[in-house]
Parts: structure tokens; sequence; C-alpha cells
């Protein structure tokens, strides 16, 4: 009778030396171009972001009769598409984690070989084909996507906000051209509908204390990113 404690055999045969290489090269490629679909996923959104600034400062800007919401919508618009990217960028990250194990921990060691150097990095490229798991929190990269690019734009739209309240002639016409004499009157021009200005003027300072919080208190990067000057 056959010994049934027996540890079973392995599932497979075992790969030649040659086998593989080929094998992780065809992988290898496979992880790129997993990882480019998903970067240019990120560019499509902010792509898209960039028009939305673009086209709702020309809207807001070129006449008085465009109320100064339209720069708050944009906002919002733009906060979307931050949300939708940092949602992509949790799933390019997992690949682009995988391509930069086989670079620092196989084509590097090929290139500069380093003696004391060592990893259980196919062990965990392994696990991650079993059971992919996200690397980051949608928190982490928000941060990552506002310091990289929003961050910019929205402080765009913001100046583009405070021009349209403090100068009557965007938002009046046939004032004379100037600023606003005092801060009072430009807090009153905020008022959007039946809410008062002095409440979205607060909301507005809330979003983008938050924002900047987010962006440059978070925790500084982990893992891949703390090796070198060169990600996304």
């Amino acid at each position: 009778m056959a010994d049934v404690s027996a540890a079973p055999d392995p599932i497979g045969r075992t790969l030649s030396p040659g086998e593989l290489v080929t094998t992780m090269s065809h992988f290898h490629r496979a992880e790129i171009l997993r990882m480019t679909g998903w970067r240019d996923r990120l560019d499509r959104t902010s792509n898209w972001a960039i028009t939305v600034v673009a086209a709702m400062l020309s809207v807001s800007l070129s006449t008085a009769s465009a109320h100064h919401g339209v720069l708050l919508f944009a906002m919002l618009l733009v906060l979307l598409l931050l949300w939708i990217e940092a949602r992509r960028y949790r799933f390019f990250d997992v690949y682009r984690a995988r391509v930069r194990q086989f670079e620092r921990h196989y084509f590097a060691q090929i290139f500069s070989p380093q003696p004391d150097f060592a990893s259980d990095w196919l062990l965990i490229v392994g696990e991650s084909l079993r059971a992919p798991k996200f690397l980051i929190s949608q928190r982490a990269a928000l941060a990552r996507r506002l310091r990289r690019n929003y961050i910019h734009m929205l402080l765009i739209l913001l100046m583009a906000w405070i021009l349209k309240l403090s100068t009557p002639s965007l938002l009046t016409e046939g004032v004379r051209i100037g600023f606003v004499g005092s801060v009072r009157e430009a807090v009153t021009g905020a008022a959007l509908g039946p809410i008062p200005g002095v409440v979205i003027v607060v909301l507005v300072a809330a979003l983008y204390a938050g924002l900047l919080v987010t962006a440059f208190l978070a925790a500084g990067d982990e893992g891949e990113l703390s090796f070198g000057d060169v990600h996304v």
C-alpha cells in the first residue's frame, strides 16, 4: 500500500536554465505591456483634467455673464478625475512593482553584480500572481497623483476664482476694469444662490487646506519608490 503521508510531488516539471530564462523574459515583456497600458490610462485622465481646466477658464474669464460657479464646478470635476486616476494608479502600481522587481533583482544583477545582494523577490512575484493585491491605499494614491499633477491644476482654478471675485468687470458687464475696494466685497460676490459668500469661501478654503495636507504631509514614498528619483 502506498504511503499516504509522503509529501506530494510538485506539479509540473522543473524548468531547465534555458527554459527559465525564456519564461522570465516573456513574463517580463508581458508585465511591461500591462504596466504601459495602465500608464496610458493615467495620462488620459490627466489630459481630460487639463482639458476641463482650460475649457472652464475660457468660459469663466472670457465674459462677465459667466458665473463664478463655473470655476467651482471645474474644481469638482477635477477632483472627480483625481479620484478616478488614483484608482487607476493603484492598478498601475501593481504591475510597475513587478517590473521593478525584475529590474532591481534580475537585470541589475546581470549588468552590475553585487555579491552580497540577496532577495526572495521571486517568491514575492509568485505570491502576487497567486493572489493579486493592491500595494497602496486609495489615500496614498490620491496623495501621489495630487503631488505630481493635480495640485497645480487646482491652484490655477483657485487663482482664477479669486481673480473672478476680485475683479468687478469679470462679474458685471459695463463696470470699469479694476479690483474690488475691500475683501468683504469680494466675499459677498462669492455667494452661490441662497448660500452666502462667506460660507462658500470657508468651504473652498477648507477644501484646499485638506488637499495641501494630503499632498505634502502624507507619509513618504515606500517600496520601489524609495529607490531612485525616476518614478510616476
